[in-house]
């Protein structure tokens, strides 16, 4: 199930029918097709023509104002059939990145005989051990591809010498160039003719065009296009985690030494959010109440406005408002950040999984679970920590890895083979890649390294979520029984658990079985005193981060599971079990209370029918008897005889 709320301009492309063209407050945004409001939506990029929405089964759809593409001036809803994990829409430009690592785009500036159509420019990189694409951004007419080696390379248009090159001797390239190496991550703007840079030192670069001071160079360079990579030299203390660029400023989150995320500001002041009356040409923090005693989830920055979430559920908006882009129910700009009204979100216990997407005059938030639940990040430090592992690997320099027989098992689907042909490939790799391997089966993350996935894809189900092997393991007791290889023993029943899993998920149980050694005991009584069925939630959810759809949830389990919680100290992140119970508890009440309204419904209906027949009843009884009456009061004939 989706959320998303819209608001900005409805027009190039249209995205919901019978609405006006400037959207001034937050809406639902529904698909058409019903089957399509089901589906889980993983990412939103919208740029000038177009709008993609990205599902999390790897599909996507893309509502395009074709007409500055052909002369047909009707929008079109296109269904992309592909293996996707990321999309970046442009300005004159779009490329999806697939799970595979190659890069499909489309534009004039990429494919100038047909712009219309997607073209893999992955294999156009002219070193062929260097295709494998780990990151994708558009800019407004240039498209960036990070390799999984690092490199970054660039196609499209040089006019304001955003790929790195002189634009007096290069205009435009419909080929990949190299413009660096060392590369971690890559930023842009949808709107803007620029690129940012971090090294693996934490040092920015970029090229591109300096319009009113939007790189943060200082004063002399206001309106140079920069046509090499150069060093920003002023940024703030911190961890760069997000750039993004507009028309006329650029945004900056950085996360400080205690783990606080702060935006920083720069170009031209209508737009950057400081509130001046002068362009700042210096990356400057924003600094707001707002702010204050909460922390920011994201944001994003289109053409000349910003969104910004923040954990209490707060939507912070300000720059340009012409199209009702901010939200705010006019289309008054704002110099700097407020806090507009939404709608009750569907699931704003959980609200660390939205996310904002703006571009141009257009502003979506929307929810998208993390790719990592607490499940995932669980196996993670099971192998980052190589606590219990009883199966080892060699790689190609000898060194050993050590790893988890019950996880590889599963996520080999059980196949003793599939292990032999892990360990022929870990023994012709590096520890760095062989340490990669083992990341993607523990988290089934197929982004850590693409490369190394290509590889391994054959023996592991990557499509399988974790959830899902966890739950082959809890529902295969059979087959488990000496897996399952330590008891829980209870007053009503015994609970079998494979110590792994208890390890994994429990820090009170990790405790005990770390700090015996010598102890060959493979049982405990359990002392919480939880009921049984709120102990089988709790066993369920450890295996699988869910709760069953039968299970009926009252406030008694809810006030137990929440003791049990502590308990048994299990690890909370995403999804929390308190929140879930709380959530499926609301569910149920309104569902309930839906259920009582039908039924008053129809109850009331049944009484209003009931009355009409004994309306009815009556003026046919009445009828009947005016008829009698009429027949009885009529005269007698007289009879003649001639």
């Amino acid at each position: 199930m989706n959320e998303i709320l819209f608001f900005g301009r409805n027009k190039y492309p249209e995205l919901i029918k019978n609405e006006p063209e400037i959207i001034t407050k937050p809406i639902q945004f529904k698909f058409e097709n019903e089957n399509e409001n089901e589906k889980q939506i993983k990412q939103i990029s919208t740029g000038y023509y177009g709008t993609s929405l990205l599902f999390e089964n790897g599909k996507a759809i893309e509502y395009l104002d074709i007409s500055f593409l052909t002369q047909d001036q009707n929008p079109s809803k296109i269904q992309i059939e592909e293996n996707i994990q990321k999309i970046s829409v442009g300005g004159e430009n779009e490329a999806i990145l697939t799970i595979e690592g190659n890069v499909f785009a489309k534009g004039k500036n990429i494919n100038s005989k047909n712009p219309k159509e997607f073209i893999n420019i992955s294999l156009l990189i002219e070193d062929i051990n260097d295709r494998i694409i780990q990151d994708i951004v558009c800019s407004s007419d240039a498209i960036y591809l990070l390799t999984s080696s690092q490199n970054v390379y660039g196609i499209g248009s040089n006019s304001h010498s955003q790929l790195g090159f002189d634009s007096e001797t290069l205009q435009k390239t419909e080929k990949p160039i190299l413009m660096m190496k060392n590369v971690s991550k890559i930023f842009s703007g949808n709107s803007s003719s620029c690129i940012f840079l971090l090294n693996s030192n934490q040092e920015l670069f970029v090229c591109g065009y300096n319009y009113n001071s939007r790189f943060g160079l200082g004063v002399s360079l206001k309106y140079e296009d920069i046509n090499k990579l150069i060093k920003i030299q002023n940024i703030p203390k911190g961890k760069i985690i997000d750039i993004q660029s507009g028309y006329t400023f650029s945004i900056m989150m950085i996360e400080d030494e205690n783990s606080k995320r702060k935006l920083y500001s720069c170009g031209y002041y209508e737009y950057n959010g400081l509130g001046k009356t002068v362009t700042t040409h210096e990356f400057t923090e924003i600094k707001s109440s707002l702010f204050e005693n909460d922390d920011i989830i994201d944001f994003d920055s289109g053409n000349r406005h910003t969104l910004i979430l923040t954990q209490k559920g707060k939507l912070i908006v300000f720059g340009d408002n012409e199209y009702g882009q901010l939200g705010t129910g006019d289309i008054n700009n704002q110099l700097i950040p407020i806090q507009i009204e939404i709608p009750k979100l569907r699931f704003n216990e959980d609200i660390s999984n939205y996310h904002v997407c703006c571009k141009n005059e257009k502003s979506f938030l929307y929810y998208s679970p993390s790719y990592f639940s607490n499940l995932e990040e669980d196996l993670i430090k099971l192998f980052e920590r190589k606590e219990f592992c009883n199966i080892s690997f060699k790689t190609e320099n000898g060194e050993i890895i050590e790893a988890h027989k019950l996880i590889l098992k599963y996520r080999l689907n059980q196949n003793q083979n599939q292990i032999e042909k892990l360990k022929e490939i870990i023994s012709n790799k590096s520890i760095k890649e062989s340490n990669q391997i083992f990341e993607m089966i523990y988290s089934n993350n197929s982004n850590i390294n693409p490369k190394l996935y290509f590889e391994i894809k054959e023996i592991i189900n990557f499509n399988e979520k974790i959830e899902e092997t966890m739950k082959r393991i809890y529902l295969n007791e059979n087959e488990n029984e000496n897996e399952k290889d330590f008891i829980i023993e209870r007053k009503e029943k015994q609970y079998k658990f494979p110590k792994l899993i208890l390890i994994m998920r429990s820090e009170l149980y990790r405790g005990m079985f770390l700090s015996v050694t010598n102890d060959t005991s493979n049982k405990v009584t359990d002392y919480s005193e939880l009921s049984n069925e709120s102990f089988q939630i709790l066993e369920y959810w450890i295996y699988s981060n869910q709760i069953k759809d039968e299970i009926e949830i009252t406030k008694e389990i809810i006030d137990e599971i929440e003791i049990g919680i502590d308990y048994f100290q299990l690890n909370q992140t995403n999804p929390n079990l308190f929140d879930l119970l709380i959530n499926k508890f609301n569910n149920q009440n309104q569902n309930q209370n839906q259920i009582q309204i039908q039924n008053q419904n129809q109850i009331q209906v049944q009484i209003q029918n009931q009355i009409q027949v004994q309306i009815q009843n009556q003026i046919q009884n009445q009828n009947q008897n005016e008829i009698q009456i009429q027949k009885k009061n009529k005269p007698k004939e007289k009879c003649f005889i001639f």
